[in-house]
């Protein structure tokens, strides 16, 4: 072996052996088994700083766990069906079926070079037939069970993609993908029946406290919205496209009489059919048009201005025959109730405004008391608190909470209303009008209708001679032989489906297929699934709340109640890792304007930051996100060339909690290979010594000073690591705990034999590189061969500390961040002031405090107290 620490050789070798070893998989028979999954990736062709610290998370944890004894399961795919590929086929002139394979091979190798435990032979692509085959059949059983249907609805359209959208995939009124204004469209296109599942899918958050990422639980119980109320219908005084009422959700029945109009959201199906041939007609449909590109969320802002129009026409209030005018409102959204509110200006805020710009009356139905009676002339805001009814007919005088039942019993025996519950949730619309996605399994048939393709005859292959423009639809609408069929049912001739599925389809179920990725018979290998699921260690990003965790969790539970698998969550626990950031460089190009420029266009001279090409000073802007359109990536590949693997997975876990975004430092990465590189020649120096030598296994009482200090460090640092990693996911503090442990046996080093016997540094050396294999593993297991360790690290067992050896003298320093009271640590009397403050600079607690700031001093009063001063 060289002395010299060569990276890419290192890790390049041991790569092979744990493929050559089969080192990672996963035998289900020989052990109890540890499901942990990362998000897997969109093929994109290069793997960026967010993939490599949302896979060195699971890397650790899979790597701990198969020491501990488990039969991990850690695969990986490719969400593989995309829009990207499309737009690639038309810029650069490529199929999009080769270039995502291109990609994917290119990844893979990107991936394998980082050195993760992955079992690769459980891998799947999801535009591989074999994959999407079932779920075209999934599909099809959704449909016998009413799960899946058609419909035609307003959508949201992106004209640049010519696609429909789902909600989660429309920001601030634009497409998601490209960031174009979107439409609203009446198109017909395929739905799955979440709303089935919403009660318990909201259950089940309760299941999921404090195991899921607290955001994604309280997103998802915002997203599923349950209110308790009363449906109530308004008969028109017009029929209207042959509806006659016009129906309501509210949770206030006890405001039913001080209706004075009512707000239709502007993506109500009425909205423009009841303004049909009145002379409102152009205003409403101009209005109803310009609200539907504004985005959703700062339309229910309770400080968003509020408007409407008026339709032209009346309802009547079912309780006491008042004729209401119908408005369509700014404020109200389809997705609350039916998208038709009964305004009740006197007793909500949004009404009230509503009502005093637009001139409608307002009719207050509860006082204060008896006693004490509100003037709608006066009224400066709506009065939201209970009281007693007025002006409500046989309620006068009662308790508006008692009047709430009251009113709902009546509304329910006059058959004008009835109690029921209300979710914000809406069925998922699947279909989209793209080439690069999987085929929806259906004909339609002149005779038959819509019949499913028989599953006999899946998959439906998605043809690869298309031409693919990215205007006018999906491509598959106009291949010369796709659309053209016959009917499964009755033989004639037949039109296929030319949608395609949403890509969130493909990975809502990917965990699951990753349990039998290889069989051929069914959807799923149930026996697989029964060994296998629940993954028991989720890892992805916050950004998926409430678009695939939410689905995989409906998924999951269509799949249960399918017989395919037990239980009713995909995921036992869910970590959400934060996002990687860097500083931004730019030119000042006057006029307000800037040039974004990237990290390897920039040079230093004379202390500042320059432009390379030109000369012109860099201004350094805040750290924000890794993004292409600032231009602040640092490419994985550069770093892994010029450091190794190993200094990046290290730096990455090293520098902030998982769930915390991460700010990218060259002096950080800097830093991170330093270490490794003491370690290096620290192993190296040793190995003589403890080569052959058997790990101490006394008491410690035969022990001098020297070796009992050793000892302590070593356990009570593994012991810590141990819970770091297992309890909390702290792998920060892990990493300070593994550097003390080797400042610790860096000082016994060069202690002699009669202080500290080699079977003591045969200990600490080993319980050293075990624990930092899942953090380092190629760097760890040179080291470990170099010293004569047994077998190798990837498929050794986890070391238990011993509590004898902790149980020692050990002080509490307290750690102030600008003199307030942050933490306290527990050190042995002799831990070294620089390992200390460290670790004060590490904990969790801390870390919150400092992250961003310049740390102007570590005041370190020894054994009592470290004072970080932060700026």
């Amino acid at each position: 072996m060289k002395e010299r620490y060569e990276a890419s050789e290192i890790e390049a070798r041991w790569q092979r052996t744990w493929n050559e070893r089969g080192s990672f998989h996963a035998d289900l028979d020989k052990g109890p088994k540890y499901y942990v999954l990362e998000m897997f990736p969109y093929p994109s062709g290069k793997i960026h700083m967010g993939h490599v610290r949302n896979y060195a998370i699971g890397d650790v944890v899979a790597r701990f766990k198969r020491a501990q004894g488990f039969q991990v399961i850690h695969p990986m795919g490719w969400d593989a069906f995309g829009l990207p590929a499309e737009n690639a086929a038309i810029d650069h002139g490529i199929h999009p079926l080769k270039w995502t394979y291109d990609n994917i091979d290119h990844m893979r190798g990107e991936l394998k070079r980082l050195g993760y435990s992955y079992e690769w032979d459980r891998e799947l692509a999801t535009c591989h037939p074999s994959y999407y085959r079932w779920e075209q059949l999934l599909f099809i059983k959704m449909l016998e069970r009413d799960l899946a249907y058609r419909r035609t609805q307003l959508v949201n359209w992106c004209p640049d993609c010519a696609t429909v959208l789902a909600n989660e995939q429309v920001r601030d009124g634009k497409c998601d993908r490209c960031s174009t204004p979107i439409e609203m469209r009446e198109l017909p296109g395929w739905y799955l029946r979440i709303t089935r599942y919403a009660q318990e899918l909201l259950d089940g958050l309760d299941v999921l406290e404090g195991k899921w990422d607290g955001r994604v639980v309280t997103s998802q119980r915002e997203w599923i919205g349950r209110s308790e109320g009363v449906e109530v219908d308004f008969p028109l005084t017009h029929t209207v496209d042959g509806v006659e009422t016009l129906r309501i959700f509210t949770t206030r029945p006890d405001t039913l009489y001080g209706v004075t109009f009512m707000s239709l959201a502007p993506e109500h199906p009425l909205a423009l059919s009841l303004a049909r041939g009145t002379e409102r007609e152009d205003e409403v449909r101009a209005f109803v048009q310009r609200v539907r590109a504004e985005d959703k969320t700062r339309r229910a802002a309770e400080d968003y201005p509020k408007e409407g129009v008026f339709t032209g026409r009346t309802c009547r209030n079912p309780v006491n025959g008042d004729e209401v005018p119908i408005y369509v409102a700014n404020f109200v959204l389809v997705e609350y109730g039916t998208g038709a509110i009964m305004a009740v200006p006197a007793h909500d805020q949004r009404d009230f405004e509503f009502a005093r710009q637009y001139g409608i009356p307002i009719k207050v139905v509860i006082d204060p008391s008896l006693e004490k009676a509100l003037d709608p002339a006066t009224m400066e805001a709506a009065y939201v608190d209970d009281g007693v009814q007025v002006s409500s007919g046989p309620f006068d005088g009662m308790p508006n909470r008692e009047a709430m039942d009251a009113i709902a019993d009546m509304l329910e025996s006059q058959s004008t209303g009835r109690r029921a519950v209300s979710y914000k949730l809406r069925d998922w619309s699947v279909a989209r009008q793209r080439y690069w996605g999987c085929p929806i399994p259906v004909v339609t048939c002149d005779t038959c209708g819509i019949v499913p393709v028989n599953p006999e005859d899946l998959p439906v292959l998605l043809p690869e001679d298309v031409e693919i423009t990215g205007k006018g639809g999906s491509p598959l609408a106009a291949h010369p032989t796709f659309p053209r069929t016959t009917c499964p049912r009755c033989g004639a001739a037949a039109r296929r489906e030319t949608d395609t599925f949403d890509t969130f389809v493909e990975s809502s179920w990917y965990m699951h297929r990753f349990l039998c990725s290889r069989y051929e018979d069914d959807i799923l290998d149930r026996a697989s699934l029964d060994a296998g699921m629940p993954v028991d260690q989720y890892i992805g990003g916050i950004e998926h709340a409430t678009g695939h965790l939410n689905y995989t969790r409906f998924f999951h539970r269509v799949l249960r109640d399918l017989g395919y698998v037990k239980g009713d969550e995909p995921a036992a626990r869910l970590l959400c890792q934060g996002m990687v950031c860097k500083e931004t460089f730019s030119l000042d190009l006057g006029d307000g304007r800037i040039k974004w420029v990237p990290p390897e266009d920039v040079k230093t001279v004379d202390d500042t930051l320059v432009h390379a090409a030109t000369g012109q000073e860099i201004v350094v802007g805040r750290s924000e996100k890794m993004s292409k359109s600032k231009l602040n990536v640092v490419a994985p590949a550069g770093i892994v060339d010029q450091f190794g693997a190993d200094t990046v997975r290290f730096f990455m876990l090293s520098d902030s909690p998982p769930e915390a975004d991460l700010h990218w430092s060259d002096q950080g990465v800097e830093g991170a290979h330093r270490y490794l590189l003491r370690l290096w020649h620290l192993v190296q120096s040793i190995a003589d010594r403890v080569r052959g030598v058997a790990q101490y296994s006394g008491d410690g009482t035969d022990l001098g000073d020297a070796a009992r200090s050793l000892r302590r460090v070593t356990h009570a640092s593994l012991d810590r690591v141990t819970r770091d990693i297992e309890e909390r996911f702290s792998f920060n503090t892990a990493l300070a705990r593994i550097r003390e442990m080797t400042e610790g046996l860096r000082q016994a080093a060069e202690w002699p034999e009669a202080e500290v016997p080699a079977a003591v540094l045969s200990e600490t050396v080993r319980v050293l590189l075990i624990a930092l294999a899942p953090f380092a593993p190629h760097i760890t297991e040179e080291l470990w061969e170099r010293i004569g360790g047994e077998g190798i690290l990837a498929e050794s067992r986890w070391p238990a500390h011993d509590p004898a050896a902790v149980a020692t003298e050990t002080v509490t320093v307290v750690v102030q961040v600008n003199g307030k009271l942050r933490a306290k640590l527990e050190v042995a009397p002799t831990t070294p002031d620089a390992d200390v403050e460290a670790a004060a600079m590490a904990h969790d607690l801390v870390v919150p405090h400092v992250r961003g700031k310049e740390i102007k001093k570590v005041i370190y009063l020894k054994g009592r107290l470290v004072n970080i001063v932060a700026k």
